[in-house]
């Protein structure tokens, strides 16, 4: 046993040894490479050196770069060197890099069964002009123009098309309410032309376009998980179009500075590491998630939803996923999702849902207009009616959400309702995030009452034009019988 103890011992204080005579060896040869290849005489620095031709074409490139990492010192201690610790931030990131790249590669492991094959469809979409010139293709569901009592415009998700709208409504239940429901592709998906510089004032816009094209007046707005994004947009810069706004499990900036702390950490934590790191990517670096992107959801082959976009999801979500009819509504809609192939505008999508949107959600909050304090203002006071005027968004804003949803969690919703309390919220107790708007009659049935009430059907304005013709020639018939007597007499 004594042997034993000091063999221990031995080992321990030769590894030691090895370990410090290895720190002095790399100082020494650092020491060496500063003394010998460094310094003011050497041909590096004569060929490299700050004045030289090589230094003064790169440096403003890396000096632009440099400046983008800059926001990372601020969470360094103050005893701490930047320099010395960038070498700990490239090392990290390089090795975060490659956890995400062999998930990406081996996430189904080796019972994962083949991945089916990507399928590009032939072009079958209605497309219209905008006023840019660019195509905007649409899809067109339930009565027709003349007879809709109620439009619906619906932006669709990342990773989705105009073909999802609301997944597995029948036209039956459309035509029972009198509904006319438009969906489009957003630019660059689908049939759609990519947008040149593309916000989200120009996505209200492109939606107030379609809906001119079409001849809709008014419309109700459904913005779903991160197509609510888009419904945000249209209730800030196009209010006057909307009749309302219905909203499943809507996703907001999580950046949002308007968020307490206490929200965001109950927001990100129902998040994998994962996809946290996405937004990371999207909000700093956003040109890297193109290497992520050609490697899952572009890469010509099949898989599941929660794989490409690292969601977590519970127990109903994962039944829903494995069910036949899901599966094959989700690998059609992703085929014409990703049709054009180009990664460039799935890019601006996630950029967008984590930068500047532009405006804030309290910008869309029902208030009395504050009067100006200025001359011109007191005046117009007097001399105007006495009549209160609002800023905001007038009409109602109805907000579904799924208590067991982990790809939007509650608590996303509940900072909606806190910024927006005048908003209907409505919670679904078990429900996750695809299981009340995907493939649920009864659930589209109640959707459709709480926010158009009892249905109505189409209106029949046949009917009407048939009864004006009929008494128009009624009045023909009576006034040739005038005529006649007339002429008897």
């Amino acid at each position: 046993m004594g042997e034993s103890v000091r063999l221990k011992e031995c080992i321990t204080e030769f590894m030691k040894g090895a370990a410090e005579m290895s720190v002095e060896l790399g100082k020494g040869c650092r020491d060496i490479v500063k003394q010998s290849l460094v310094n003011e005489d050497s041909f590096i620095v004569r060929k490299f050196g700050r004045d030289s031709y090589v230094a003064k074409r790169i440096r403003g490139p890396c000096e632009k770069f440099l400046g983008k990492l800059s926001f990372f010192n601020e969470f360094l201690p103050e005893d701490k060197d930047p320099l010395h610790a960038w070498s700990v931030i490239f090392f990290v990131a390089l090795l975060a890099f490659a956890v995400l790249y062999v998930n990406f590669e081996h996430d189904g492991g080796t019972s994962t069964p083949p991945a089916k094959q990507v399928f590009v469809h032939p072009p079958s979409a209605d497309r219209i002009v905008l006023p840019d010139g660019r195509y905007m293709a649409y899809r067109e569901q339930g009565v027709p123009a003349y007879k809709a009592r109620f439009s619906i415009i619906a932006p669709h998700t990342f990773l989705s098309s105009r073909l999802a709208g609301i997944p597995g409504v029948k036209g039956s239940l459309l035509e029972e309410f009198g509904i006319r429901l438009l969906t489009y592709d957003l630019p660059g998906f689908g049939e759609s032309d990519p947008h040149p510089d593309r916000n989200l004032e120009s996505s209200a816009t492109d939606m107030s376009n379609l809906a001119d094209a079409l001849g809709v007046n008014k419309f109700w707005v459904v913005g779903y998980s991160s197509g609510s994004m888009h419904a945000w947009a249209a209730l800030r810069y196009i209010p006057d179009r909307l009749a309302g706004a219905a909203m499943f499990a809507p996703m907001v900036n999580p950046y949002d500075p308007m968020m307490s702390r206490e929200e965001r950490r109950r927001t990100w934590d129902k998040w994998t590491q994962k996809r946290k790191f996405m937004y990371f990517l999207a909000r700093r670096f956003p040109r890297f998630l193109a290497f992520f992107y050609k490697r899952s959801f572009l890469s010509g082959k099949h898989d599941l939803i929660d794989r490409w976009l690292s969601l977590s999801l519970g127990k109903r979500d994962k039944a829903l996923m494995e069910d036949p009819i899901y599966e094959e509504f989700w690998q059609r809609d992703v085929e014409e999702s990703i049709r054009q192939g180009n990664v460039k505008p799935f890019v601006e999508e996630a950029a967008l849902q984590v930068s500047n949107w532009g405006f804030s959600l309290a910008d869309l909050k029902l208030q009395k207009k504050k009067r100006g304090k200025d001359v011109l203002s007191w005046l117009k006071s007097i001399f105007s009616e006495a009549q209160e005027e609002y800023t905001g968004f007038l009409g109602p804003i109805h907000i579904w959400q799924g208590m067991d949803d982990k790809v939007v969690p509650p608590s996303m919703t509940d900072f909606v309702h806190h910024v927006l309390p005048g908003a209907a919220v409505h919670k679904l107790p078990y429900e996750g995030h695809f299981t009340y708007f995907y493939f649920c009659d009864e659930c589209h049935r109640q959707i459709f009452t709480t926010i158009f009430g009892t249905p109505q059907g189409p209106l029949s304005i046949s009917l009407e034009a048939d009864h004006t013709t009929l008494g128009f020639d009624n009045e023909q018939h009576e006034e040739e019988a005038e005529i006649g007597d007339s002429s008897t007499n």
